[in-house]
């Protein structure tokens, strides 16, 4: 059971028999990969208590503060967990979040009574602080001090008449029914293990990843344009995988890791992601190299943790190559 910071510090304290249970450092390691969490948090808010004294693991309810000033009370378990599939900075803070959801107009039947007015959104006045010094943000007021209502009248819609406002449209010719979730068909029918241009592959978004292609290249004769990997099992909607380089001479995929610009990707749940994807593709006879930037821990054997693309991460990377493939079959591409 999750327990206050000075409660849980003083257990600790007892339990170990010290006054400094865990010494400042002692999980830095383990935070380190996690930049936004250590912007957010602040030990003047919990008792004195440093971060990386603090194990990811523990049941302890610490104060955090988000980029925009909201103040919340989260364990680091909850913490860790918070991006999941989201790509958006608002996903660190649970006010945010809320406030991120777009507000959908209610769903009225089609009887609908014209007496009866139609049910508005709720709109939020302000945010939820789970303290009492959490700074308050301006909300634009009416001469009240109420929030301006954004209700719609019965006929001011445009092009609606009002028995149809806020009622959506149906789908499957009115059905009302959810549409299955398919998988793609344009994986041409290939043996499992086999690479291949993907006409669904995203295009490549990264200058880093396009460096190390290039750096490859220039030292190596692999067929570089194959983008897909065809898998023995649905991965999400396709039954193919697209590591960021392929090199299907050496079965090898090559992953570039960061965690982006707002310490959102290759984290939490992510990480999970890029586990399935690498027991994936190793399922079908490849082999992945992950270069791990950002102080984010290795995933698989082979994974190099490196600062930044530079001549002596392609040096590791190269001997890496040759332990996987050994280093006569690796040079014979060798330009």
């Amino acid at each position: 059971m999750a327990e206050p910071v000075d409660a849980w510090w003083r257990r600790r304290q007892w339990s170990r028999g010290t006054a400094v249970p865990y010494a400042v450092g002692e999980f830095r390691a383990e935070w380190a990969s996690w930049p936004v969490l250590i912007r957010q948090y602040h030990p003047d808010w919990n008792h004195g208590v440093v971060l990386s004294q603090v194990p990811p693991v523990a049941e302890v309810l610490l104060t955090w503060e988000c980029d925009v000033g909201h103040v919340f009370v989260a364990t680091p378990a909850e913490q860790r967990s918070r991006p999941g599939r989201e790509r958006r900075r608002s996903v660190w803070c649970p006010e945010c979040a809320v406030q991120a959801k777009p507000q959908r107009w209610p769903v009225l039947p089609e009887d609908w009574p014209e007496a009866v007015p139609v049910p508005q959104r709720a709109v939020r006045t302000v945010g939820r602080q789970t303290l009492p010094a959490a700074p308050s943000r301006g909300v634009p007021s009416g001469p009240s001090g109420a929030v301006p209502s954004t209700r719609a009248t019965r006929s001011g819609r445009s092009g609606r008449s009002p028995g149809s406002i806020g009622r959506a449209p149906a789908r499957g010719g009115g059905t009302g029914q959810s549409v299955q979730r398919t998988i793609c068909p344009k994986t041409p029918r290939l043996p499992s293990g086999e690479s291949f241009p993907s006409a669904c592959a995203p295009a490549t978004a990264s200058a880093v990843e396009a460096e190390l292609r290039a750096a490859l290249s220039d030292r190596f004769a692999f067929t570089f344009d194959h983008t897909a990997i065809r898998l023995d099992r649905p991965f999400f909607d396709h039954v193919e995988a697209w590591p960021d380089i392929i090199l299907p001479e050496l079965r090898v995929a090559i992953e570039y890791d960061s965690t982006g610009r707002h310490g959102l990707e290759h984290v939490g749940p992510r990480q999970e992601t890029d586990r399935r994807k690498d027991r994936a593709v190793r399922g079908v006879g490849w082999e992945v190299v992950r270069i791990r930037t950002g102080r984010l821990p290795a995933l698989g054997p082979y994974d190099l943790q490196v600062s930044g693309i530079s001549a002596r991460t392609i040096e590791r990377l190269v001997d890496t190559l040759r332990e996987l493939r050994g280093p006569l079959f690796v040079d014979a591409y060798a330009r």
